[in-house]
């Protein structure tokens, strides 16, 4: 092999070699840093009619207290009945930042985000290894979450109460 061809494969490994670093990087700066509403993609949803949640928890409706929706674990059996309040936007995942924290070793650090949109909840997966179901169906863009559902990441299911 001629000394030309074997410096612009040395330069071709290297410009591979510091890819692949770039890619590690990438992966672990988004692993560690925390979500951020304008951070995630946009994909278009169509507008859901439901209804709106109040701004305050103390609202009154009715003669009764509004309770802001909230999800609760039903799977595994050491975990059930634990309860996580929604806000505007919730992030599951292990990751210490997310609102709901979960300890199941198939849950990727940051799996998926519930949010409102239009006075619905949609949740949305964010890329996560084993990926989230709604209702035992894979969630592939945001889809649009109600009271009752069952929402399954990793080996943990929760409902939307």
């Amino acid at each position: 092999m001629s000394e030309q061809l074997l410096f612009i494969l040395k330069l071709c490994l290297l410009a591979l070699l510091y890819l692949f670093f770039f890619r590690v990087l990438r992966a672990v700066w988004a692993e560690v840093r925390a979500p951020s509403p304008a951070g995630a993609p946009a994909r278009a949803v169509a507008a859901v009619p439901g209804p709106v949640a109040p701004a305050s928890g103390q609202e009154v409706r009715r003669g009764r207290r509004y309770r802001p929706p909230e999800l609760t674990v039903l799977e595994p059996e050491a975990q059930r009945g634990a309860t996580f309040p929604l806000g505007d936007e919730a992030t599951i995942g292990r990751a210490a930042g997310c609102q709901v924290t979960l300890d199941d070793t198939y849950v990727s650090q940051l799996h998926a985000r519930v949010f409102t949109r239009d006075g619905s909840y949609l949740i949305e997966d964010l890329g996560s290894t084993n990926g989230t179901y709604l209702n035992r169906q894979k969630v592939s863009g945001p889809m649009v979450v109600q009271k009752g559902d069952r929402i399954q990441v990793g080996n943990t299911v929760l409902e939307l109460r």
